[in-house]
């Protein structure tokens, strides 16, 4: 009985099937698919749909506007072969994050698709870019707006974009769009039909802009999604570096941050601020030679709103490149200057040891020994500044292509 039940569990994120849909044909194409990197948020963390054979959860949206064909298909369902057994009803874990309005069936969509020449990008345009397409044989180009939720239809839109979140970041989840300190930066591609310009979603960032006394303010990126038709093409650093831009034109900002950065987020950062950085006199060579200092701290925060722990990043990057790793005496000068701020964490357990051999009874603080190895500290310390150099060079392999 068990095993016969186990063939009626799907993995949601193989039968979650998403599309951004331009032309009729599109349905019917399977290139134009593409599948969930999580779905635990919304079917658990085991990610599987109990009750259906050949489960396919269809979620299609119109390239631009985002209108939504939801429809759910299976070739045979639990209680069909099994009394008093109940598949999962995964219609309503799916109403729980799209909005109402969505279309059923095929034939209301491809008449919303007609349509679609009347949508227009919300907002303010910021920048415009172009990106060479190798299959096409051409340059797309891309813009980038800012807007809120006082342009006409942006609310809506928004509830519909933001359900990818669900299913492209770990731990995703949707925010008070009534609270006006939100800010909405928007991704488009600029495309041809039948002879008109229309507009494809590409991505999005959220940044929330939070008060510091007596009168900054710190933007925080909290959200940030390339959708995977367009990831690996660049867009994400022309809008991390776009929303940059608009901030540092501010007098009232006084640094931008992230909340809860994942580690591409990190990388994609490092690229863009030292692309920002690299120009200015504070990090030219020669001071780069001399060490970190204030100067760079002062300047990278008041012409770029880069706090002082990205700066610091933002240097030791800059400082590699101006180093010559064959050269003994600068690589060790490069070596111990990383290594003299990766073994701050270190020296806190020291002073903590310290402390314990005052104040623990001798099994205690045998016990704590044990934890603080210092030969492994000293190994940890050595992996964590080759890794660091690692995705250092990354960072400028990145920036000579640029």
């Amino acid at each position: 009985m068990e095993k016969k039940l186990a063939e009626y569990k799907c993995n949601t994120n193989e039968a979650i099937q998403l599309k951004l849909v331009r032309f009729p044909e599109d349905l019917e194409d399977d290139n134009t698919t593409f599948n969930p990197e999580y779905s635990h948020q919304v079917f658990g963390d085991d990610e599987i749909a109990f009750g259906y054979k050949g489960l396919k959860i269809l979620l299609y949206y119109i390239a631009g506007n985002l209108s939504t064909l939801f429809r759910i298909e299976y070739t045979s369902k639990v209680n069909e072969k099994f009394d008093c057994v109940e598949a999962d009803d995964v219609e309503s874990k799916i109403r729980e994050i799209i909005p109402p309005g969505f279309c059923t069936n095929t034939d209301d969509f491809v008449s919303l698709l007609e349509k679609e020449v009347n949508f227009k990008p919300f907002g303010m345009l910021l920048h415009t870019y172009s990106v060479h397409n190798e299959e096409a044989g051409e340059d797309i180009t891309y813009q980038i707006y800012k807007a809120d939720m006082t342009c006409p239809g942006f609310r809506e839109y928004h509830e519909r974009l933001q359900t990818f979140l669900m299913w492209f970041i770990e731990t995703a989840s949707f925010i008070d769009v009534d609270d006006e300190r939100w800010n909405y930066f928007l991704v488009f591609e600029k495309y041809n039909k039948d002879g008109a310009t229309l507009f494809a979603t590409v991505g999005y960032m959220t940044v929330y802009n939070y008060y510091v006394y007596p009168d900054k303010t710190r933007p925080r990126v909290s959200q940030m999604l390339i959708l995977p038709p367009f990831q690996g093409e660049g867009h994400g650093a022309q809008l991390l570096e776009t929303v940059h831009r608009y901030y540092m034109s501010s007098p009232t900002v006084l640094d931008i941050t992230a909340e809860d950065p994942s580690e591409n987020y990190v990388k994609l950062r490092d690229f863009v601020l030292v692309k920002l950085c690299q120009d200015l006199l504070c990090f030219s060579p020669g001071k780069l030679m001399q060490g970190f200092s204030q100067e760079m701290v002062t300047e990278a925060q008041q012409k770029l709103k880069i706090n002082k722990q990205h700066t610091r990043r933002v240097y030791e990057i800059l400082r590699l490149r101006a180093t010559d790793m064959g050269d003994a005496e600068q690589s060790r000068s490069y070596r111990l200057d990383i290594k003299r701020r990766l073994i701050g964490p270190y020296k806190k357990k020291q002073r903590e040891l310290a402390k314990m051999r005052r104040c623990l009874r001798p099994e205690e603080l045998t016990n704590q020994l044990n934890q603080i190895d210092l030969n492994m500290q000293h190994e940890q310390l050595e992996e964590s500044f080759q890794q660091l150099v690692s995705d250092y060079r990354r960072v400028l392999e990145r920036i000579a292509q640029a």
